[in-house]
C-alpha cells in the first residue's frame, strides 16, 4: 500500500444489469482515521462497501484492503475486517455471551485467548453484567454495542458501521460515539456510514460523498463547511424556479440549490448585509417570501449543496 493508505479503491466501476451503479470511483481511507461515506440511497454507497467486505464480486479497477487485494485475496481481506451491520442479526435465543463465545470459535481463536478477549470488550462496552441475558431481552443500544464488541473479536484493522446509531435515541446515540472514538483511538480504523450528518461531522477525520455512482466531494469536516461560505439562506417562496432567476444578479452568492425546505443560498460574505437585497429582489420579481432562515454551514448544508436533497429524506 502506499504510504499510509489502509484501503486503496482505484477507478471502481460495477453494473446491475446495464445500470452503472459505481462509475469509476477511486479514493483512499488513511490507517487509524475515521472514514465516513455519505451518500442519498440508489448512490452506489452500498455496492461500494459490499465489494470491499467481499461480499460482491469485483468487475473492473482495483481495491486493496489492508493491503490485500479484494480480488485476488478475499480471505485475508475478511481475516483483516470487521463489520457491524444495520440490521440486528443477533441470534435471540443465545446470551450475551455466548454470542461472543460462539463469534470467537467460528474464527478459530484459542479458547484461553478467546475468554479474555470476550472479558475485555464486555467491559469495553459495558456489558459485563448483562453477559448470561439472551440478546431478544436487549435494549436498541444494548444490542448495537454488542455488535460492535462481537465486530472486535478477531481484532480487526478496519471497523465497517453501517449506520450503528440507526433508531437510538439522543443520548445512547452519544453513547455509541464514545465507543466508537474507544475502538478508533486503540488503532482500529473506521469506515463509516450513517445519515446522521452531525455524526459524521462529529466523528469524521474526512468524509467523502458519492452520488450518482460517483464521488462528488470529499474533506475534512471543517473544508467542507468552509467552502460553503460564511452563511447559508434558506428561502420559501411560492415558485422557487422564479426566485432562482431573481437572485442571478447578486455578486455575493456562491450558489443557489433547491432543496426540500425550498431554496439553499450560499454566501461569500456576511449574510445579514446582503439578505435585505436578496428579499428586495425576490419581491421586485413579484414572488411571495413564506420563509427566511439564516444560518451557518453545517455538514447538513452541505449535503444538501452537493446532492440537492437531505441525506434522511432519501429512505436511507
Amino acid at each position: 500500500m502506499e504510504g499510509d493508505n489502509i484501503i486503496e479503491v482505484q477507478d471502481l466501476e460495477h453494473t446491475f444489469n446495464g445500470f452503472a451503479a459505481v462509475r469509476g470511483i477511486s479514493f483512499t481511507v488513511k490507517r487509524g482515521e475515521i472514514f465516513s461515506f455519505l451518500g442519498p440511497n440508489g448512490a452506489g454507497k452500498s455496492t461500494t462497501i459490499n465489494i470491499l467486505t467481499t461480499l460482491l464480486p469485483l468487475q473492473k479497477g482495483t481495491v486493496r484492503v489492508a493491503g490485500y487485494d479484494v480480488a485476488r485475496e478475499s480471505g485475508r481481506v475478511r481475516g483483516a475486517i470487521g463489520i457491524v451491520f444495520q440490521e440486528d442479526v443477533l441470534d435471540r435465543d443465545l446470551t450475551v455471551w455466548e454470542t461472543m463465545e460462539f463469534h470467537g470459535r467460528l474464527y478459530s481463536i484459542p479458547r484461553d485467548e478467546r475468554r479474555r478477549r470476550i472479558d475485555d470488550l464486555l467491559r469495553v462496552v459495558e456489558l459485563g453484567p448483562k453477559r448470561d441475558e439472551r440478546t431478544k431481552n436487549l435494549s436498541g443500544g444494548m444490542k448495537r454495542r454488542l455488535q460492535i464488541a462481537r465486530g472486535l473479536m478477531t481484532r480487526p484493522e478496519v471497523l465497517f458501521l453501517d449506520e450503528p446509531t440507526q433508531g437510538l435515541d439522543p443520548q445512547t446515540r452519544m453513547r455509541m460515539w464514545e465507543y466508537i472514538r474507544q475502538v478508533n483511538q486503540s488503532g482500529t480504523t473506521i469506515f463509516l456510514t450513517t445519515h446522521y450528518m452531525e455524526e459524521a461531522d462529529m466523528l469524521s477525520d474526512w468524509i467523502s460523498i458519492i452520488d450518482g455512482g460517483k464521488i462528488i466531494t470529499s474533506g475534512t469536516p471543517e473544508e467542507l463547511k468552509n467552502a460553503l461560505g460564511e452563511d447559508v439562506i434558506y428561502l420559501e417562496t411560492e415558485d422557487n424556479r422564479r426566485a432562482r432567476e431573481a437572485l442571478g444578479g447578486i455578486g455575493e452568492i456562491r450558489s443557489v440549490t433547491e432543496s426540500p425546505r425550498g431554496l439553499s443560498i450560499t454566501i461569500s460574505a456576511d449574510a445579514s448585509h446582503c439578505l435585505p437585497q436578496l428579499i428586495d429582489a425576490v419581491h421586485g420579481a413579484g414572488i411571495g417570501i413564506s420563509s427566511v432562515n439564516l444560518k451557518k454551514p453545517t455538514m447538513d448544508d452541505v449535503f444538501v449543496h452537493y446532492t440537492g436533497r437531505e441525506l434522511r429524506d432519501t429512505g436511507v
